[in-house]
């Protein structure tokens, strides 16, 4: 390994011995059969010289398909605070390998003649790459670093982010693009300036479907949109709990104070970190945050929403003062009003999430379900209502029978080749990619104003926003919730 390969906090090389464990013997029992040894060809090839060098932050959980996604440019460096995620990295990379392999062989034995796609080597990628616990580090030694990828918890993503633009580096984001409604805008101006390439990582904008409902409400398939209610089946994690109280100690392979990050410190524990961190007002943006780029981005994008003019929320009754200090609600409503925009009506748009549902249209066949079970989102216009699943698939007119005797209009939106790829082409042209941060730092702006009215509800108060001055100006003590202070030591 590299000798770059520090961690800010020890000062001591990371090696393979203290993050891979049963992992490396593990490894010894596979036998990896390289995708050329199979037969086919590569099929979108890029010379060596074309490739991007890219870093990626996080590499558990989505971090390992982020990194999947990309491995076909050069993957110089993997970071992340616990060491246990770079051996769960590369456990999956060889599962996928082994899976890849037995494909292969089958493809063989059927003498398929279609071009085989050659899935990238992620074992070579991981065992090439330079391991780093300190992204920091990483960012200082690794010179040659062209784009990051970042995959953390949410109270993280801007610090990274914002260190890499400045840097000149082009930037993948997971969703929510940030934490705080502030740090969204101060990306977004950043990009700008410093004129780098970027992108959210909610790869419903993507997909097929969310061009079609995009061309559908654009053709007047439903008439003027005045309503949109949007729902989810989250949280799937721990919410409506006070914090813990028992202080377990660290695990040896984890550095709790780079995990973190710009949070307030508090003791380590399992309830939070690796997967738990999501519903814990410190550390993640709760349902919204995770699902309301993948809901919310269609009604946002096809009606050519911005900001907000008013926003209300409620949600089902905490257990305790504590636990509305520590966790988000079990279950929430909130509510955004737009104004029109151009020939657009104003638009309501609601969400609903924790199990409540929406009232289901009349139109809708009995029996039928509404969007999908990750959740979804219904347009009701003048002349009819559009209903989509979760990352804006399987659009439809309903009921049935309206779309069956809709007649389609014609593709008139260029289609993705995936959220990832659509990034790296555009870093590669210099152009904006679809969801790159001045659309979606509005998108998450939006998105995070309803954590703020959930956080104020006790109010009583519908909060008017000046998008301009950046303010409610009816609930001056809301203001505290569009950003934080940072632990110190970390700075935007």
């Amino acid at each position: 390994m590299n000798s770059q390969n520090q961690n800010r906090k020890s000062g001591k090389e990371i090696s393979r011995r203290s993050f891979m464990g049963k992992t490396a013997a593990t490894a010894a029992a596979f036998t990896i059969v390289p995708s050329h040894v199979l037969g086919g060809r590569r099929r979108g090839q890029v010379a060596p010289s074309d490739k991007l060098n890219i870093a990626c932050v996080g590499v558990g959980g989505k971090g390992s398909s982020d990194i999947a996604a990309v491995a076909r440019e050069n993957v110089v460096a993997l970071c992340d605070a616990d060491d246990t995620k770079m051996a769960d990295f590369l456990t999956s990379a060889q599962r996928r390998a082994i899976g890849g392999a037995r494909r292969g062989r089958v493809e063989q034995q059927q003498q398929q003649e279609r071009p085989q796609r050659e899935e990238p080597d992620l074992v070579a990628l991981f065992e090439k790459a330079n391991k780093y616990r300190d992204f920091r580090v990483m960012l200082d030694k690794e010179k040659s670093i062209d784009a990051v990828v970042v995959s953390i918890p949410d109270h993280s993503h801007a610090v990274v982010a914002m260190m890499a633009i400045k840097m000149g580096k082009h930037v993948f984001v997971q969703k929510p693009m940030t934490y705080s409604v502030y740090e969204a805008r101060m990306l977004a101006k950043a990009a700008k300036e410093y004129n780098v390439t970027t992108q959210m990582g909610n790869q419903g904008h993507a997909s097929e479907g969310a061009r079609l409902i995009n061309e559908w409400i654009w053709d007047g398939a439903i008439g003027y949109v005045r309503e949109v209610h949007t729902f989810t089946n989250r949280p799937i994690w721990p919410q409506n709990i006070g914090r813990p109280e028992d202080t377990p100690p660290v695990p040896e392979t984890l550095d709790w104070d780079q995990w973190l990050g710009p949070a307030p410190y508090r003791p380590y524990h399992p309830a939070y970190c690796p997967f738990n961190w999501r519903g814990w007002l410190d550390f993640g943006t709760g349902v919204i945050g995770d699902m309301g780029a993948h809901i919310l981005d269609h009604p946002f994008w096809a009606l050519k929403l911005d900001a907000p003019a008013t926003i209300q929320a409620s949600s089902s009754k905490m257990s305790s003062r504590e636990a509305e200090r520590e966790t988000y609600p079990l279950a929430s409503m909130i509510t955004w009003t737009f104004p029109a925009r151009g020939n657009m009506s104003p638009v309501k748009l609601t969400w609903f999430d924790g199990g409540i549902m929406p009232p289901r249209p009349e139109e809708l066949e009995p029996g039928r379900r509404m969007g999908s079970g990750d959740g979804g989102g219904i347009f009701i216009g003048d002349k009819g209502m559009l209903m989509y699943s979760c990352y804006g698939s399987n659009p439809r007119l309903i009921p049935e029978t309206k779309m069956q005797e809709y007649t389609l209009p014609e593709k008139t939106i260029p289609r993705s080749p995936g959220i990832a790829l659509e990034w790296i082409e555009a870093c590669k042209a210099g152009t904006k990619s679809t969801t790159d941060f001045s659309y979606s730092s509005r998108l998450t702006e939006t998105m995070l104003l309803g954590n703020v009215a959930l956080r104020t509800q006790r109010s009583n108060t519908i909060l008017e926003w000046d998008t301009e001055k950046m303010e409610f100006t009816n609930l001056p003590e809301a203001n505290e919730f569009l950003h934080r202070e940072y632990r110190e030591g970390w700075t935007l």
